[in-house]
């Protein structure tokens, strides 16, 4: 299959990413479009969230729970020009605790206009369970 990744799109990933990194939901939210849909399909339980001020209220309390970056280990090639699919990690830790939060995510990414329109993320919730189990840095 041929790529035909649009390197803009990665860039806006990028962007994202950075904003996530900051722990910056205003940011990241310029990202999207307005009708933004995020799928969390192996969030417990599943989650759907629409639309880019409900997207950013949901992104505010998670950034009260976890704070990251994510890494870009590969991107795959699709045949679509408004799709990407990521591969990616987490490094960083659960903010109440210090607990070290990583993870391996697939981001299925849609663009519109320059923007994100949605994205199904696969993550393993085994490791974000552990994570938030964990006592804190130095705890046995």
């Amino acid at each position: 299959m041929a790529d035909h990744t649009d390197p803009r799109h990665l860039d806006v990933i990028g962007r994202a990413f950075d904003a996530i990194a900051a722990g910056d939901a205003d940011a990241l939210v310029t990202n999207y479009t307005d009708d933004y849909f995020l799928e969390l399909p192996y969030a417990d339980p599943p989650k759907v969230v629409v639309g880019r001020d409900e997207v950013r209220e949901y992104l505010r309390a998670a950034f009260g729970v976890f704070r990251f970056r994510l890494i870009i280990d590969e991107v795959f090639p699709t045949g679509d020009p408004d799709m990407v699919v990521v591969e990616y990690t987490s490094e960083g830790e659960v903010v109440a605790t210090g607990a070290p939060y990583r993870n391996t995510y697939i981001g299925l990414f849609w663009f519109r206009e320059g923007q994100i329109c949605r994205l199904r993320e696969y993550y393993n919730p085994v490791l974000s369970a552990r994570s938030l189990a964990a006592r804190g840095k130095g705890d046995s």
